[in-house]
Order: C-alpha cells, then structure tokens, then sequence
C-alpha cells in the first residue's frame, strides 16, 4: 500500500545562512515519499549556488525577481505534484517525524484540508513562537490571534495546548495543506505580497466547506522575522492593508460594513495614540495602509482572488476559530493574556 507523497517547499530570498543551517534536517526527514523543493525568489546572496553545491538532492525553483511570498508560493506550486504540500519557511528547525502526525491527522479526517504543527520559538524553546503557535483565531474585528500568542504575549508551552482542535487560520510559516484544495481555492492571493495571506486563504479554504485544524503532536521550532523584522514600517503597513483587503473579500452583508467602520475607528485609535507617543513611523505605516485600501476597492480588486461567490448561501456554517469579541479590548483593558482566558470552548478532533 502506497503512502501519500508529500512534497515540502521552501521559498527562499537571500536565506543562505537559514538553508545552511535548517535544511539538512529537512532533508533528513523520515517519511517514505517525500520532496523536498527550493523555490528561489529572487535571491542576491549565494542561495541558488549553494543548493547546487551541497543538496543536489533537493528540487530548485529559480525566478528572476522577488515574488513575495504569495505569489512566489503560487508560481513555485504550479511547478510542483504531490499529495501535499508542507509550505516551510527557511527558519523553521524540523523534528524527526514531524511529518506523519501532519499526515495521520488529514488522512483521518477528510474534511480537514490544512494544518500546521505546534510551533515553538527557536530562542526560547519553551514558549510559543509569534507566527502561529498553536494554531490561529480571529475576534469579530478582524483581529489576528493564537493559541499561545495573543498580540505581543507568548505562553510558555507546559501542554496546555496539545489537543488537536479547529482553528481558524493555519500558519505560513509551516502551512500543511491538500494539494487539491490549495489550488481549487485559487491558492494565496497574490496581491497580498506578504503577512496575513494564510489567514486569507483558510478563510476561503472554510467558506469552501473544508475545516483547519492544529496537530501539537508534530513540534518544530521557528526563529521568526528573517525577512522583516517586528516593528518595520513595511510590515505594519502589510498587514493593516491585507486585514482589510481580507476582510472586504470573505465578509457578507450588513456585517462587512460594521466590521470595516468599527476597525478603521480602532486603527485610528491606535494610530494616533502611537503618533502621540513619538512613534511616527507607526502612524504612517497605518494611514498608507488605508489609502491602499481605498485604491484597491477603486482600482485593483480584478487583482485578488476572491471566495466563491456561492460560498456564503449556506449561512449556517459559520467558520471554525472566530471569536464573537474584541480582543483588543479583553487583552489591553481587561487584562487576559493568555488564549485559555479568552476562549472558553473548543471544537477538539478525535484521534
């Protein structure tokens, strides 16, 4: 009996020392129908020569320019068949087996089209890692958050999160997802460039009828902001923009418009308070965010992909992960830090 091929795909810009570093145990992963591909954005360091040099095993993908990791992503899956795919980032250290709680997981439950493992900060093993933790939600305002990590504050890992569950988003910085459902979905939206499009894409993935879930029983360890740090300009303004984008896209009704009012008085809110507070570069980076915005209601939307315009007949089905309540408001004015203060019910998968 044949096992599901997996295939992992690493998007590389200017990561030699991460590849140097990371990619022997990826390569040494213990799974009996693997890949592993190099998908090179771009790069100006010596990325591309040495794969060639060291890891001849390993698949390179080479463009000319730097994609982002959307669109980079969908060029590069274009090229690539395999059962699944495990969207890795080069930062990521990899445990042995990793893999087949990955795949027992999906293999089990067929409704379940993404996952990502438990992530761990590389620094500082024993707490959750920003870029996902153990598996992401979203409150009523758009407002991403973890288990594990909630804005700025991450838990020390004690197991309190090692149940599979539902998630709302799965992380991109270790994004294990059906082949076939990544594609039928139209992949990441390649306007997005970077940060917040994996949220995106497991908000179309559960409008599409699919679930998310996390899988603690696969660990890796991820050292986070390689490409841009916490606190850039470009960054913030990535992710308000995005948010916004995301959320006139997969919203419907009367609730699309209170949403995006309510979070452009929050983003003010919090704009100002930072201008105020002598950080201009933040202020910026959220007004151009909204004027981007702006433009691309008026301009560029044909740019995006969009749900499924049927998506949302079924309005029953109301997706996995979403909290009914500000976060904002339960973290910084009421003082709950952490996610098993905030959330209160789980839907857990049975193994």
């Amino acid at each position: 009996m044949s096992i599901p091929s997996i295939a992992i795909v690493i998007l590389n810009w200017n990561g030699q020392h991460y590849l140097q570093q990371f990619l022997p145990a990826v390569v040494r992963s213990n799974y009996g129908n693997l890949k592993v591909v190099v998908a090179d954005n771009g790069s100006t360091d010596d990325s591309v020569a040495f794969l060639q040099q060291h890891f001849p095993e390993v698949t390179v993908i080479r463009f000319e320019e730097n994609h982002g990791f959307a669109k980079g992503y969908n060029l590069a899956l274009e090229q690539v068949t395999a059962d699944y795919y495990l969207l890795l980032n080069s930062d990521v250290q990899v445990t042995g087996h990793f893999l087949d709680p990955l795949v027992n997981l999906l293999e089990a439950n067929p409704s379940i089209a993404a996952c990502q493992p438990k992530i761990l900060s590389f620094h500082h093993p024993h707490y959750f890692e920003y870029a996902g933790a153990a598996g992401g939600w979203m409150d009523h305002f758009g407002y991403p958050f973890a288990k594990g990590r909630v804005f700025d504050f991450s838990e020390t890992d004690e197991g309190q999160y090692d149940d599979a569950a539902l998630v709302f988003w799965a992380s991109g910085a270790a994004l294990f997802i059906r082949s076939k459902v990544f594609h039928e979905v139209g992949g990441f939206d390649p306007y997005f460039f970077a940060h917040q499009e994996e949220i995106d894409l497991c908000w179309r993935i559960q409008l599409a009828g699919h679930q998310i879930s996390s899988c603690p029983q696969s660990v890796v360890y991820h050292v986070g902001g390689g490409t841009l740090p916490k606190g850039n300009s470009l960054k913030t303004y990535l992710n308000f923009r995005n948010n916004h984008i995301m959320l006139f896209k997969n919203l419907y009704g009367w609730r699309k418009y209170y949403v995006m009012v309510v979070r452009a008085l929050l983003d003010a809110i919090s704009a100002f308070k930072s201008l105020l507070a002598g950080d201009s570069g933040y202020f910026v980076a959220v007004a151009s965010a909204h004027l981007s915005f702006i433009k691309w209601i008026l301009k560029d939307q044909r740019k995006s992909v969009f749900p499924n315009p049927y998506s949302h007949r079924d309005k029953k089905r109301r997706p996995e992960g979403l909290l009914k309540k500000n976060i904002a408001w339960l973290h910084f004015v009421k003082g709950k830090k952490k996610f098993s203060e905030i959330v209160d019910k789980e839907v857990k998968i049975s193994r």
